[in-house]
């Protein structure tokens, strides 16, 4: 794993758990009957930062399946481009 993969990975990462803190708060402020305002603003950006998330892993797996393949990968580790087609439509 290069380093660039790295700092994705640990960037995507935070990102996912920053995601999870919020979508604790939206489910409180549900449970707790907070302003419709709010609480859709925040579902907003918990949605926000998962599709960004998903996009960052399947830019990663595109470098690192298609491009960056070393011949060190099995054939059950690659992805074949129809594949990475389907995980990007699937976030859309």
């Amino acid at each position: 794993m290069s380093e660039t993969d790295a700092e994705t990975i640990r960037k995507t990462a935070n990102r996912l758990k920053r995601a999870r803190g919020q979508l604790t708060a939206v489910i409180e402020a549900v449970e707790a009957g907070g302003d419709c305002r709010a609480v859709v603003t925040q579902l907003a950006a918990v949605s926000k930062a998962l599709d960004r998330a998903g996009f960052a892993i399947v830019s990663t797996a595109m470098r690192t399946c298609l491009i960056e393949d070393d011949g060190t990968a099995t054939e059950d580790d690659r992805l074949s481009l129809e594949d990475l087609e389907k995980l990007f439509l699937t976030l859309a």
